[in-house]
């Protein structure tokens, strides 16, 4: 069955990643319309498909020859284009970083599960080769991880729509709660403490730029017993100062693990030690990461079981990013077990 999408924005990754997939998934999907704030964006990219472009999210999610809608940018409106095409029952990829108050997520979430639309939102990290071979290394090799370090270092000033390779531009808080799934999937189980931290920044950045949160997997009331990961998120380097950004940037992950230790860079470079010494794997896939999360969109939409678990995974991971802010402001651990405020 193809599927027939409109696309709500196209973002930074269009180029490289979601304009390939959906060329490669021609069999599978039909781009019928392009909403871009961007008017010559739009119409270059409804020409590639022979698509048509519309001035309105509104105006395309309320098409009868469109099952799908792709958001793939937040750009002005948020997430009010997710919120319309639950009103119209067409399906939501959402490959864009909306930046979330706790509560405008709930009620986004309780539309969501009421439309009974499927819904996906786009983890990249997950599927890309390097942590997809490291969850078999967990399971074979390594064992069950002990330690997760996860960094993030990013421009000062990285303006909407510039390109990140390999993700797409986000907020900082949409790119804490990506870095916070990425940690839940590879541990495997569920968070029970939090601790953060928020760094204020100055001049013309008046918006935190650097954010640093400690999850504890422990089981019940004995935190520091199981899995903690450290992840922290940095923007205090100004955009302009290329070569001070690229400088020695520290592995995106380190997972120790009860037999030995892996290092992540994204999206195929993966080295572990263990007692037989250094190990570096060259990772090829089948498949692009962006064609992977389309293909599972594709089968989400078409197949008679509704896929809600990426809905739960994302709310899950915001609700961590907003109980760490809550941790900071109040100067306490928080147990996840406490309702979000």
């Amino acid at each position: 069955m193809k599927l027939r999408v409109g696309l709500v924005g196209l973002g930074g990754a269009w180029q490289q990643r979601h304009g390939p997939a959906l060329r490669a998934l021609a069999d599978r999907f039909e781009v019928r319309v392009v909403c871009e704030q961007v008017a010559h964006r739009a119409e270059q990219a409804a020409a590639q498909f022979g698509a048509t472009t519309v001035d309105g999210f509104r105006a395309l999610v309320a098409r009868e020859d469109i099952d799908a809608v792709l958001m793939l940018a937040a750009q002005w409106y948020g997430a009010l284009p997710i919120l319309a095409a639950c009103t119209s029952g067409k399906a939501v990829y959402c490959g864009a970083g909306l930046d979330l108050e706790l509560e405008q997520a709930r009620m986004i979430k309780q539309r969501v599960q009421q439309a009974g639309i499927a819904f996906m939102a786009e983890f990249p990290r997950r599927q890309s080769p390097a942590t997809l071979r490291l969850k078999e290394l967990i399971a074979t090799c390594l064992g069950r991880p002990r330690l997760l370090f996860c960094h993030m270092r990013s421009p000062a000033n990285h303006a909407e729509g510039e390109e990140t390779p390999g993700l797409p531009c986000a907020p900082a808080a949409c790119e804490l709660v990506e870095l916070v799934d990425w940690c839940r999937y590879v541990v495997g189980q569920e968070a029970t403490w939090v601790t953060g931290l928020m760094h204020a920044g100055t001049g013309r950045c008046a918006a935190e730029d650097y954010q640093m949160l400690s999850l504890d997997f422990s089981a019940g009331d004995a935190p520091g017993t199981g899995p903690v990961a450290q992840i922290s998120c940095g923007r205090y380097i100004p955009a302009g100062w290329q070569e001070a950004i690229t400088y020695r940037p520290l592995a995106a992950l380190q997972v120790c693990c009860e037999y030995g230790i892996a290092f992540v860079d994204l999206p195929s470079t993966l080295v572990w030690f263990d007692e037989a010494g250094r190990h570096q794997e060259s990772l090829e896939s089948e498949r692009p990461v962006g064609e992977q999360l389309l293909c599972q969109f594709h089968r989400a939409v078409t197949s008679l079981v509704r896929k809600t678990c990426d809905l739960e995974d994302a709310y899950c991971a915001l609700c961590i990013v907003q109980q760490a802010r809550r941790s900071h402001e109040q100067g306490r651990r928080i147990s996840l077990a406490e309702p979000p405020q």
